[in-house]
């Protein structure tokens, strides 16, 4: 009986043993998951669209190249109006590349008084003559000193330009720099904007509800406005000085 007893004591503590290795098992098949959450949100994702030091990957809208009223300045591309400007003329940059779904990352400064914006869904084609005919902008504005901001809410800096206000007015003083993420996603038919750290726009698109926003807006009878899903991003010649550095973009 003593014999069995302890073969019975052994067997009990064997399978104790053999139990715990599984346990560190589980433990460890858990720990990737964490890990490839880090990597979907990891800094390798973006794609450098500005590096200071070039206008790669930029050109004029409609033209070939940037003409000297671009200029790279301290990691900057810092736009200067030409004084005599012929009639029609603009210098609105747009990207090579087109975009669709898009987390997009820049710092932009502005002159005191001065006006731009940051355009999506750009369609280049001489049909259109301005990036504005085609591509929804987010506002950069001097919100002090410019008569737009006095316009309405929606004409304010980070706003989506004449559809959807800022819930607040977060943008820094001219001359100051000022960082805007700005989020379009038609799989989720959802953009945002997020100015100096703040989530200040939520906006839908791709959807009834963009159509109607844009029915009840300036471009309500405007073709090709807001109709190209896929698009070039672009920075507006408002002929106002304006800085842009530190460009990136993150495709969803």
């Amino acid at each position: 009986m003593k014999k069995v007893g302890i073969m019975v004591f052994c067997t009990i503590l064997s399978l104790g043993c053999k139990e715990k290795p599984q346990e560190a098992a589980s433990e460890t098949e858990s720990e990737p998951v964490a890990e490839t959450n880090v990597e979907m949100t990891s800094e390798t994702e973006w794609t450098v669209l500005f590096d200071g030091t070039s206008f790669d990957g930029w050109k004029e809208y409609l033209k070939d190249g940037v003409s000297e009223h671009w200029k790279l300045e301290d990691g900057a591309m810092v736009f200067y109006p030409p004084e005599n400007r012929e009639q029609g003329e603009s210098y609105n940059l747009v990207t090579d590349k087109d975009y669709t779904n898009f987390i997009l990352s820049l710092d932009w400064k502005i002159s005191e008084g001065g006006n731009s914006g940051v355009f999506w869904g750009v369609k280049e084609d001489e049909k259109y003559n301005q990036p504005y005919e085609t591509g929804p902008e987010i506002q950069v504005l001097d919100n002090e000193r410019h008569p737009d901001a006095k316009a309405g809410l929606t004409h304010q800096a980070g706003a989506l330009y004449d559809m959807e206000a800022p819930s607040a007015d977060v943008a820094r003083p001219a001359g100051e720099w000022n960082t805007m993420v700005i989020t379009v996603d038609h799989e989720r038919k959802r953009g945002e904007v997020v100015l100096n750290g703040e989530k200040i726009v939520a906006f839908p698109v791709g959807n009834e509800l963009w159509n109607v926003m844009v029915s009840k807006s300036k471009f309500a009878d405007w073709e090709g406005f807001g109709k190209f899903i896929t698009g070039k991003i672009g920075l507006q010649d408002h002929g106002d000085r304006v800085a842009y550095r530190n460009i990136k973009i993150k495709e969803l």
